[in-house]
Protein backbone atom coordinates (compact mmCIF):
# COMPACT_ATOMS: atom_id res chain seq x y z
CA UNK A 1 0.00 0.00 0.00
CA UNK A 2 1.27 3.42 -0.93
CA UNK A 3 2.59 5.53 1.94
CA UNK A 4 1.26 9.09 2.03
CA UNK A 5 3.38 11.93 3.35
CA UNK A 6 2.33 14.97 5.37
CA UNK A 7 4.40 17.77 6.84
CA UNK A 8 2.50 18.05 10.12
CA UNK A 9 -0.18 15.58 11.20
CA UNK A 10 -2.53 16.75 13.96
CA UNK A 11 -4.72 14.05 15.52
CA UNK A 12 -7.86 15.65 16.93
CA UNK A 13 -9.78 18.72 15.73
CA UNK A 14 -10.74 20.01 19.15
CA UNK A 15 -9.66 23.31 20.73
CA UNK A 16 -6.04 22.20 21.25
CA UNK A 17 -5.63 20.52 17.87
CA UNK A 18 -7.14 23.36 15.84
CA UNK A 19 -5.17 25.96 17.77
CA UNK A 20 -1.93 24.06 17.18
CA UNK A 21 -2.75 23.70 13.48
CA UNK A 22 -3.46 27.42 13.13
CA UNK A 23 -0.24 28.41 14.88
CA UNK A 24 1.87 26.00 12.81
CA UNK A 25 0.18 26.98 9.54
CA UNK A 26 0.78 30.67 10.26
CA UNK A 27 4.51 29.89 10.00
CA UNK A 28 4.11 28.25 6.61
CA UNK A 29 3.73 24.61 7.62
CA UNK A 30 1.31 22.46 5.63
CA UNK A 31 -0.99 20.93 8.23
CA UNK A 32 -3.42 18.01 7.99
CA UNK A 33 -5.82 17.43 10.86
CA UNK A 34 -7.57 14.07 11.30
CA UNK A 35 -10.69 13.74 13.44
CA UNK A 36 -12.98 10.74 13.90
CA UNK A 37 -16.11 12.89 14.20
CA UNK A 38 -18.39 14.19 11.46
CA UNK A 39 -17.92 17.73 12.71
CA UNK A 40 -14.71 19.47 13.81
CA UNK A 41 -14.38 21.55 16.97
CA UNK A 42 -14.38 18.83 19.62
CA UNK A 43 -16.16 19.76 22.82
CA UNK A 44 -16.55 23.41 21.83
CA UNK A 45 -19.70 22.83 19.80
CA UNK A 46 -21.41 21.31 22.84
CA UNK A 47 -20.57 24.29 25.03
CA UNK A 48 -23.36 26.84 24.77
CA UNK A 49 -22.28 28.73 27.90
CA UNK A 50 -20.05 31.80 27.97
CA UNK A 51 -16.36 31.32 28.72
CA UNK A 52 -14.46 32.74 31.68
CA UNK A 53 -11.09 34.53 31.50
CA UNK A 54 -10.21 37.83 29.84
CA UNK A 55 -10.64 39.21 26.33
CA UNK A 56 -7.45 37.47 25.16
CA UNK A 57 -8.94 34.16 26.35
CA UNK A 58 -12.21 34.84 24.45
CA UNK A 59 -14.11 35.51 27.66
CA UNK A 60 -17.91 36.02 27.54
CA UNK A 61 -18.04 34.26 24.15
CA UNK A 62 -20.03 31.04 23.98
CA UNK A 63 -18.06 27.85 23.31
CA UNK A 64 -19.66 27.00 19.97
CA UNK A 65 -18.90 30.53 18.73
CA UNK A 66 -15.24 30.03 19.67
CA UNK A 67 -15.33 26.78 17.71
CA UNK A 68 -16.61 28.64 14.66
CA UNK A 69 -13.86 31.22 15.05
CA UNK A 70 -11.18 28.53 15.18
CA UNK A 71 -12.55 26.77 12.10
CA UNK A 72 -12.58 30.04 10.16
CA UNK A 73 -8.99 30.74 11.20
CA UNK A 74 -7.94 27.24 10.15
CA UNK A 75 -9.55 27.65 6.72
CA UNK A 76 -7.87 31.02 6.23
CA UNK A 77 -4.49 29.47 7.04
CA UNK A 78 -5.03 26.61 4.58
CA UNK A 79 -5.28 23.85 7.18
CA UNK A 80 -6.62 20.58 5.74
CA UNK A 81 -9.23 19.03 8.05
CA UNK A 82 -10.17 15.41 7.31
CA UNK A 83 -13.32 14.25 9.13
CA UNK A 84 -14.73 10.77 9.82
CA UNK A 85 -11.08 9.76 9.99
CA UNK A 86 -10.21 7.40 12.84
CA UNK A 87 -6.51 7.17 13.63
CA UNK A 88 -6.04 3.53 14.67
CA UNK A 89 -2.34 3.45 15.36
CA UNK A 90 0.77 5.57 15.92
CA UNK A 91 4.01 3.77 15.10
CA UNK A 92 7.75 4.29 14.85
CA UNK A 93 9.15 6.86 12.45
CA UNK A 94 6.03 9.03 12.84
CA UNK A 95 3.74 6.74 10.91
CA UNK A 96 0.00 6.46 11.50
CA UNK A 97 -2.79 4.28 10.16
CA UNK A 98 -6.07 6.07 9.67
CA UNK A 99 -9.45 4.68 8.61
CA UNK A 100 -11.26 6.97 6.14
CA UNK A 101 -14.51 5.75 4.56
CA UNK A 102 -13.72 2.11 5.40
CA UNK A 103 -10.30 2.35 3.81
CA UNK A 104 -7.06 2.17 5.76
CA UNK A 105 -4.44 4.78 4.86
CA UNK A 106 -0.78 4.72 5.90
CA UNK A 107 0.50 8.23 6.47
CA UNK A 108 3.90 9.45 7.56
CA UNK A 109 4.54 12.90 8.97
CA UNK A 110 7.59 15.03 9.52
CA UNK A 111 5.99 15.85 12.87
CA UNK A 112 2.90 14.62 14.68
CA UNK A 113 0.85 16.41 17.28
CA UNK A 114 -1.60 14.35 19.33
CA UNK A 115 -4.62 16.26 20.66
CA UNK A 116 -7.06 13.42 21.28
CA UNK A 117 -8.62 14.95 24.39
CA UNK A 118 -10.18 12.92 27.16
CA UNK A 119 -12.97 10.44 27.83
CA UNK A 120 -15.59 10.46 30.59
CA UNK A 121 -15.08 8.46 33.75
CA UNK A 122 -17.78 6.19 35.11
CA UNK A 123 -18.56 5.04 38.62
CA UNK A 124 -19.97 1.62 39.49
CA UNK A 125 -23.15 1.20 41.50
CA UNK A 126 -25.96 -1.32 41.46
CA UNK A 127 -27.85 -0.83 38.20
CA UNK A 128 -25.19 1.35 36.57
CA UNK A 129 -25.50 -0.51 33.24
CA UNK A 130 -29.24 0.23 32.88
CA UNK A 131 -30.34 2.32 29.89
CA UNK A 132 -30.78 5.82 31.27
CA UNK A 133 -27.42 5.98 33.04
CA UNK A 134 -25.31 8.27 30.85
CA UNK A 135 -22.27 10.51 31.03
CA UNK A 136 -22.82 14.22 31.38
CA UNK A 137 -20.90 14.78 28.16
CA UNK A 138 -23.23 12.39 26.35
CA UNK A 139 -26.21 14.35 27.67
CA UNK A 140 -24.59 17.55 26.42
CA UNK A 141 -24.08 16.00 22.98
CA UNK A 142 -27.71 14.92 22.81
CA UNK A 143 -28.99 18.36 23.79
CA UNK A 144 -26.66 20.78 22.10
CA UNK A 145 -25.68 18.90 18.94
CA UNK A 146 -28.70 16.71 18.21
CA UNK A 147 -31.41 18.73 20.03
CA UNK A 148 -32.72 15.69 21.90
CA UNK A 149 -33.72 15.75 25.57
CA UNK A 150 -31.68 13.12 27.45
CA UNK A 151 -34.60 12.53 29.80
CA UNK A 152 -37.39 14.23 31.69
CA UNK A 153 -36.45 13.78 35.36
CA UNK A 154 -32.71 13.67 35.93
CA UNK A 155 -30.33 13.26 38.84
CA UNK A 156 -26.77 14.56 38.37
CA UNK A 157 -23.86 12.80 40.07
CA UNK A 158 -20.90 15.16 40.37
CA UNK A 159 -20.59 18.84 41.25
CA UNK A 160 -17.44 19.77 39.37
CA UNK A 161 -17.77 22.36 36.61
CA UNK A 162 -18.97 19.75 34.10
CA UNK A 163 -21.76 18.54 36.39
CA UNK A 164 -22.82 22.10 37.23
CA UNK A 165 -22.71 23.45 33.67
CA UNK A 166 -24.53 20.46 32.17
CA UNK A 167 -27.19 20.59 34.90
CA UNK A 168 -27.97 24.18 33.96
CA UNK A 169 -28.14 23.24 30.30
CA UNK A 170 -30.52 20.39 31.16
CA UNK A 171 -32.82 22.99 32.74
CA UNK A 172 -32.53 25.10 29.61
CA UNK A 173 -33.55 22.07 27.54
CA UNK A 174 -36.70 21.68 29.61
CA UNK A 175 -35.58 18.81 31.82
CA UNK A 176 -36.36 18.56 35.54
CA UNK A 177 -33.12 18.19 37.51
CA UNK A 178 -34.22 16.72 40.83
CA UNK A 179 -30.86 16.95 42.66
CA UNK A 180 -27.10 17.25 42.40
CA UNK A 181 -25.18 14.61 44.35
CA UNK A 182 -21.50 14.33 45.21
CA UNK A 183 -19.55 12.00 47.50
CA UNK A 184 -17.16 14.84 48.29
CA UNK A 185 -17.97 17.03 51.31
CA UNK A 186 -17.97 20.24 49.26
CA UNK A 187 -18.88 21.43 45.78
CA UNK A 188 -15.99 21.00 43.36
CA UNK A 189 -16.81 23.54 40.66
CA UNK A 190 -17.13 27.31 40.53
CA UNK A 191 -19.48 28.77 43.11
CA UNK A 192 -21.17 30.99 40.52
CA UNK A 193 -22.16 27.89 38.53
CA UNK A 194 -23.60 26.29 41.67
CA UNK A 195 -25.42 29.47 42.69
CA UNK A 196 -27.31 29.86 39.43
CA UNK A 197 -28.61 26.32 39.94
CA UNK A 198 -29.41 26.71 43.64
CA UNK A 199 -31.56 29.78 43.07
CA UNK A 200 -33.79 27.78 40.71
CA UNK A 201 -34.61 25.47 43.62
CA UNK A 202 -32.40 22.43 42.88
CA UNK A 203 -31.05 20.83 46.08
CA UNK A 204 -27.43 19.72 46.59
CA UNK A 205 -26.57 16.55 48.51
CA UNK A 206 -22.89 16.61 49.46
CA UNK A 207 -21.24 13.61 51.13
CA UNK A 208 -23.81 11.49 49.29
CA UNK A 209 -23.54 9.08 46.40
CA UNK A 210 -25.70 6.66 44.48
CA UNK A 211 -26.53 3.39 46.18
CA UNK A 212 -28.74 1.91 43.49
CA UNK A 213 -30.31 2.71 40.14
CA UNK A 214 -33.74 1.14 39.96
CA UNK A 215 -35.63 -0.35 37.04
CA UNK A 216 -35.89 -3.53 34.98
CA UNK A 217 -35.04 -2.53 31.42
CA UNK A 218 -34.46 1.20 32.02
CA UNK A 219 -33.98 3.62 34.88
CA UNK A 220 -37.16 4.36 36.84
CA UNK A 221 -35.65 5.64 40.07
CA UNK A 222 -32.51 6.10 42.10
CA UNK A 223 -31.57 5.77 45.76
CA UNK A 224 -28.73 7.81 47.23
CA UNK A 225 -27.24 7.66 50.71
CA UNK A 226 -24.84 9.66 52.83
CA UNK A 227 -21.24 8.48 53.15
CA UNK A 228 -18.74 8.91 55.97
CA UNK A 229 -15.18 10.22 55.71
CA UNK A 230 -14.11 6.83 54.32
CA UNK A 231 -16.89 6.94 51.69
CA UNK A 232 -18.84 4.13 53.36
CA UNK A 233 -22.64 4.31 53.30
CA UNK A 234 -24.25 5.47 56.54
CA UNK A 235 -27.27 3.23 57.29
CA UNK A 236 -30.60 5.00 57.55
CA UNK A 237 -29.60 7.98 55.34
CA UNK A 238 -31.13 6.67 52.10
CA UNK A 239 -33.13 9.06 49.92
CA UNK A 240 -35.21 8.03 46.90
CA UNK A 241 -35.96 9.97 43.71
CA UNK A 242 -38.23 9.04 40.82
CA UNK A 243 -36.11 9.69 37.74
CA UNK A 244 -35.75 8.35 34.23
CA UNK A 245 -32.13 9.42 33.74
CA UNK A 246 -28.96 9.51 35.81
CA UNK A 247 -26.15 11.74 34.54
CA UNK A 248 -22.63 10.98 35.71
CA UNK A 249 -20.00 13.74 35.85
CA UNK A 250 -17.14 12.25 37.87
CA UNK A 251 -14.14 13.49 35.93
CA UNK A 252 -12.23 12.78 32.73
CA UNK A 253 -9.30 10.59 31.76
CA UNK A 254 -6.74 11.61 29.10
CA UNK A 255 -6.97 9.54 25.91
CA UNK A 256 -3.23 8.89 25.62
CA UNK A 257 -3.38 5.39 24.08
CA UNK A 258 -1.79 6.43 20.77
CA UNK A 259 1.17 8.03 22.52
CA UNK A 260 1.67 5.01 24.73
CA UNK A 261 1.47 2.74 21.64
CA UNK A 262 4.38 4.60 20.08
CA UNK A 263 6.51 4.23 23.20
CA UNK A 264 6.32 7.84 24.37
CA UNK A 265 7.49 8.24 27.96
CA UNK A 266 4.48 8.44 30.29
CA UNK A 267 3.90 9.62 33.84
CA UNK A 268 1.17 8.96 36.39
CA UNK A 269 -0.36 12.16 37.77
CA UNK A 270 -3.42 13.21 39.74
CA UNK A 271 -4.84 14.27 36.38
CA UNK A 272 -4.38 10.80 34.86
CA UNK A 273 -1.78 8.79 32.96
CA UNK A 274 -0.27 11.40 30.62
CA UNK A 275 2.75 11.83 28.34
CA UNK A 276 5.86 13.17 30.01
CA UNK A 277 6.35 16.31 27.94
CA UNK A 278 7.74 19.81 28.31
CA UNK A 279 5.80 23.07 28.50
CA UNK A 280 5.34 23.10 24.71
CA UNK A 281 4.17 19.50 24.51
CA UNK A 282 7.41 17.96 23.18
CA UNK A 283 7.49 14.31 24.23
CA UNK A 284 10.40 11.90 24.74
CA UNK A 285 10.30 11.10 21.01
CA UNK A 286 11.62 13.96 18.83
CA UNK A 287 8.91 15.25 16.52
CA UNK A 288 6.02 13.86 18.57
CA UNK A 289 4.03 16.48 20.48
CA UNK A 290 0.95 16.47 22.72
CA UNK A 291 -1.48 19.27 23.63
CA UNK A 292 -4.76 19.75 25.47
CA UNK A 293 -6.50 17.28 27.75
CA UNK A 294 -4.41 14.35 26.50
CA UNK A 295 -1.49 15.98 28.36
CA UNK A 296 -3.52 16.84 31.49
CA UNK A 297 -7.13 17.82 32.16
CA UNK A 298 -7.85 21.55 32.15
CA UNK A 299 -10.39 23.97 30.71
CA UNK A 300 -10.82 24.52 26.96
CA UNK A 301 -9.31 28.01 27.32
CA UNK A 302 -6.07 26.44 28.57
CA UNK A 303 -6.14 23.78 25.85
CA UNK A 304 -6.25 26.44 23.14
CA UNK A 305 -3.16 28.16 24.53
CA UNK A 306 -1.35 24.84 24.96
CA UNK A 307 -2.15 24.07 21.34
CA UNK A 308 -0.62 27.37 20.26
CA UNK A 309 2.51 26.59 22.29
CA UNK A 310 2.84 23.19 20.64
CA UNK A 311 2.30 24.76 17.22
CA UNK A 312 5.21 27.16 17.64
CA UNK A 313 7.38 24.32 19.00
CA UNK A 314 6.61 22.29 15.86
CA UNK A 315 7.54 25.31 13.72
CA UNK A 316 10.95 25.46 15.35
CA UNK A 317 11.43 21.68 15.13
CA UNK A 318 10.70 21.73 11.38
CA UNK A 319 12.91 24.77 10.80
CA UNK A 320 10.21 27.31 10.06
CA UNK A 321 11.19 29.67 12.84
CA UNK A 322 14.24 30.37 14.95
CA UNK A 323 14.82 29.23 18.49
CA UNK A 324 14.78 32.84 19.65
CA UNK A 325 11.45 33.58 17.94
CA UNK A 326 10.02 30.38 19.37
CA UNK A 327 11.11 31.28 22.88
CA UNK A 328 9.63 34.78 22.59
CA UNK A 329 6.28 33.42 21.41
CA UNK A 330 6.40 30.66 24.04
CA UNK A 331 7.01 33.24 26.78
CA UNK A 332 4.04 35.31 25.61
CA UNK A 333 1.73 32.27 25.53
CA UNK A 334 3.04 30.92 28.84
CA UNK A 335 2.15 34.21 30.54
CA UNK A 336 -1.37 34.02 29.14
CA UNK A 337 -1.69 30.39 30.28
CA UNK A 338 -0.33 31.21 33.72
CA UNK A 339 -3.01 33.87 34.21
CA UNK A 340 -5.64 31.13 33.80
CA UNK A 341 -3.88 28.94 36.34
CA UNK A 342 -4.36 31.33 39.23
CA UNK A 343 -6.97 31.69 41.95
CA UNK A 344 -8.72 29.23 44.22
CA UNK A 345 -9.05 26.58 41.51
CA UNK A 346 -5.45 26.74 40.30
CA UNK A 347 -3.64 23.40 39.84
CA UNK A 348 -1.31 24.35 42.70
CA UNK A 349 -4.31 24.57 45.05
CA UNK A 350 -5.86 21.20 44.26
CA UNK A 351 -6.47 19.26 47.44
CA UNK A 352 -5.88 22.28 49.67
CA UNK A 353 -8.50 23.52 52.10
CA UNK A 354 -8.88 27.23 51.40
CA UNK A 355 -10.59 29.25 54.13
CA UNK A 356 -10.05 32.82 52.87
CA UNK A 357 -10.11 34.70 49.59
CA UNK A 358 -7.01 36.48 48.31
CA UNK A 359 -8.44 39.57 50.03
CA UNK A 360 -8.51 37.74 53.41
CA UNK A 361 -12.30 37.49 53.41
CA UNK A 362 -13.65 34.28 54.97
CA UNK A 363 -15.10 32.09 52.22
CA UNK A 364 -18.76 31.17 52.22
CA UNK A 365 -19.06 27.77 53.86
CA UNK A 366 -22.71 27.61 52.87
CA UNK A 367 -21.72 27.97 49.22
CA UNK A 368 -19.49 24.91 49.45
CA UNK A 369 -22.14 22.83 51.23
CA UNK A 370 -25.40 23.98 49.65
CA UNK A 371 -24.50 25.82 46.47
CA UNK A 372 -25.39 29.37 47.48
CA UNK A 373 -24.01 32.19 49.61
CA UNK A 374 -26.19 32.61 52.69
CA UNK A 375 -27.93 35.92 53.33
CA UNK A 376 -25.78 36.54 56.42
CA UNK A 377 -22.58 35.92 54.41
CA UNK A 378 -23.12 37.97 51.25
CA UNK A 379 -22.64 41.39 52.92
CA UNK A 380 -18.95 40.78 53.55
CA UNK A 381 -18.03 40.60 49.86
CA UNK A 382 -16.99 43.80 48.01
CA UNK A 383 -19.41 43.41 45.13
CA UNK A 384 -22.43 43.73 47.42
CA UNK A 385 -23.35 47.33 48.21
CA UNK A 386 -26.44 49.40 49.07
CA UNK A 387 -27.33 52.48 47.06
CA UNK A 388 -30.50 54.45 46.38
CA UNK A 389 -30.02 54.67 42.62
CA UNK A 390 -29.68 51.71 40.27
CA UNK A 391 -26.36 49.96 40.82
CA UNK A 392 -24.68 46.62 40.12
CA UNK A 393 -24.58 44.00 42.86
CA UNK A 394 -21.88 41.42 42.15
CA UNK A 395 -22.25 38.08 43.92
CA UNK A 396 -18.92 36.65 42.78
CA UNK A 397 -17.25 35.40 45.97
CA UNK A 398 -14.38 33.20 44.79
CA UNK A 399 -11.07 34.11 43.20
CA UNK A 400 -11.43 32.80 39.67
CA UNK A 401 -9.64 34.04 36.51
CA UNK A 402 -12.32 36.22 34.95
CA UNK A 403 -12.76 39.95 34.27
CA UNK A 404 -15.29 40.71 31.48
CA UNK A 405 -17.54 42.58 33.93
CA UNK A 406 -14.88 45.26 34.35
CA UNK A 407 -14.43 45.82 30.62
CA UNK A 408 -18.19 45.65 29.98
CA UNK A 409 -18.88 48.71 32.14
CA UNK A 410 -17.75 51.96 30.53
CA UNK A 411 -18.86 54.05 33.53
CA UNK A 412 -16.41 52.55 36.00
CA UNK A 413 -19.08 50.94 38.18
CA UNK A 414 -17.13 47.68 38.46
CA UNK A 415 -13.47 47.25 39.25
CA UNK A 416 -11.29 44.16 39.47
CA UNK A 417 -7.91 45.78 39.24
CA UNK A 418 -4.75 44.38 37.69
CA UNK A 419 -5.17 40.80 38.93
CA UNK A 420 -7.75 38.82 36.98
CA UNK A 421 -8.55 36.66 40.00
CA UNK A 422 -9.39 39.54 42.34
CA UNK A 423 -12.96 39.78 43.60
CA UNK A 424 -15.02 42.35 41.63
CA UNK A 425 -15.80 45.56 43.46
CA UNK A 426 -18.99 47.55 42.98
CA UNK A 427 -17.77 51.17 43.02
CA UNK A 428 -20.14 53.12 45.29
CA UNK A 429 -19.38 56.61 43.91
CA UNK A 430 -19.96 55.60 40.28
CA UNK A 431 -23.05 56.42 38.20
CA UNK A 432 -24.71 53.35 36.67
CA UNK A 433 -26.73 54.06 33.49
CA UNK A 434 -28.66 50.75 33.65
CA UNK A 435 -27.30 49.53 30.30
CA UNK A 436 -27.19 45.96 31.58
CA UNK A 437 -23.96 45.01 29.80
CA UNK A 438 -22.34 43.80 33.02
CA UNK A 439 -25.29 41.50 33.76
CA UNK A 440 -25.25 40.02 30.26
CA UNK A 441 -21.44 39.72 30.09
CA UNK A 442 -20.89 37.79 33.33
CA UNK A 443 -20.18 34.12 32.41
CA UNK A 444 -21.25 33.08 35.92
CA UNK A 445 -24.53 35.02 35.83
CA UNK A 446 -23.53 36.54 39.17
CA UNK A 447 -24.35 40.23 38.54
CA UNK A 448 -27.68 41.92 39.24
CA UNK A 449 -28.83 45.51 38.83
CA UNK A 450 -30.66 46.71 41.93
CA UNK A 451 -32.73 49.84 42.36
CA UNK A 452 -33.91 50.55 45.90
CA UNK A 453 -37.03 52.56 46.69
CA UNK A 454 -38.86 53.18 49.95
CA UNK A 455 -41.67 50.70 49.37
CA UNK A 456 -40.34 48.48 46.61
CA UNK A 457 -37.21 47.47 44.77
CA UNK A 458 -36.34 46.58 41.19
CA UNK A 459 -34.03 43.64 40.54
CA UNK A 460 -32.64 43.01 37.05
CA UNK A 461 -31.34 39.48 36.63
CA UNK A 462 -29.83 37.38 33.81
CA UNK A 463 -32.33 34.94 32.30
CA UNK A 464 -31.57 32.18 29.78
CA UNK A 465 -34.75 30.12 29.70
CA UNK A 466 -37.55 30.00 27.14
CA UNK A 467 -40.22 31.17 26.91
CA UNK A 468 -39.18 34.53 28.33
CA UNK A 469 -41.51 36.19 30.82
CA UNK A 470 -43.35 39.25 29.50
CA UNK A 471 -43.87 42.68 30.95
CA UNK A 472 -46.85 42.57 33.31
CA UNK A 473 -46.43 38.90 34.20
CA UNK A 474 -46.89 38.06 37.86
CA UNK A 475 -45.17 35.25 39.67
CA UNK A 476 -42.85 34.70 42.60
CA UNK A 477 -39.33 35.79 43.46
CA UNK A 478 -36.94 33.13 44.74
CA UNK A 479 -34.01 33.68 47.07
CA UNK A 480 -30.46 32.48 46.67
CA UNK A 481 -31.55 29.18 48.20
CA UNK A 482 -34.33 28.68 45.65
CA UNK A 483 -37.11 29.16 48.20
CA UNK A 484 -40.10 31.38 47.46
CA UNK A 485 -39.72 34.83 49.02
CA UNK A 486 -42.58 36.97 47.79
CA UNK A 487 -44.80 37.90 44.88
CA UNK A 488 -43.06 39.55 41.95
CA UNK A 489 -44.16 41.50 38.88
CA UNK A 490 -42.16 41.74 35.65
CA UNK A 491 -41.73 45.39 34.71
CA UNK A 492 -39.19 45.05 31.89
CA UNK A 493 -37.63 42.42 29.63
CA UNK A 494 -34.63 43.28 27.48
CA UNK A 495 -33.20 40.98 24.83
CA UNK A 496 -30.86 42.65 22.37
CA UNK A 497 -28.06 41.40 20.14
CA UNK A 498 -25.35 42.87 22.37
CA UNK A 499 -26.49 40.64 25.24
CA UNK A 500 -25.78 37.50 23.17
CA UNK A 501 -28.92 35.54 24.08
CA UNK A 502 -28.86 36.46 27.76
CA UNK A 503 -32.13 38.27 28.44
CA UNK A 504 -32.37 40.85 31.21
CA UNK A 505 -35.53 40.47 33.26
CA UNK A 506 -36.48 43.20 35.75
CA UNK A 507 -38.87 42.27 38.52
CA UNK A 508 -40.57 44.46 41.10
CA UNK A 509 -40.55 43.14 44.67
CA UNK A 510 -41.34 44.58 48.11
CA UNK A 511 -38.46 46.66 49.50
CA UNK A 512 -37.77 44.11 52.25
CA UNK A 513 -36.74 41.50 49.65
CA UNK A 514 -34.65 43.54 47.22
CA UNK A 515 -31.36 42.24 48.65
CA UNK A 516 -32.48 38.61 48.54
CA UNK A 517 -34.66 38.16 45.44
CA UNK A 518 -32.47 36.56 42.76
CA UNK A 519 -34.71 34.47 40.48
CA UNK A 520 -38.19 34.62 39.01
CA UNK A 521 -40.77 31.93 38.38
CA UNK A 522 -44.05 32.42 36.63
CA UNK A 523 -47.22 31.96 38.62
CA UNK A 524 -48.03 28.65 36.92
CA UNK A 525 -44.57 27.09 37.40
Amino acid sequence: MKMEHKELIVIGAGPAGLSAAIEAASHGIKVTVYDENARPGGQLFKQIHKFFGSKEHRAKIRGFKIGEQLLNEAREKGVEVVLNATVMGLFAEKEITVMIENEVHHVKGDAILVATGASENMVNFRGWTLPGVIGAGAAQTMMNLHHIKPGNKILMLGTGNVGLVVSFQLLQAGCDVVALVDAAPSIGGYGVHASKLARTGIPFYLSHTIKEAEGDDHVTGVTIAEVDEHFRFIPGTEKHFDVDTICVAVGLSPMAQLLKMDGVGMKDTRGGFVPDCDACGATSIPGIFAAGDVAGIEEASSAMIEGRMSGIAVAEYLGYTSKKAKEERESELAASLDSLRQGMFAPKNRGKKITETEEQIPISTNLLKHGYVADDEIERFPGFIHKAKVHPVIECTQNIPCNPCQSACHKGCISIGKHMTSLPISVSESECINCGMCVASCPGQAIFLVEEHEDFGLVTLPYEFLPLPAKGDRGVALGRDGCVLCEAEIVNVRSVKAYDHTALVTMKVPAAYVDRARFYKKGDE
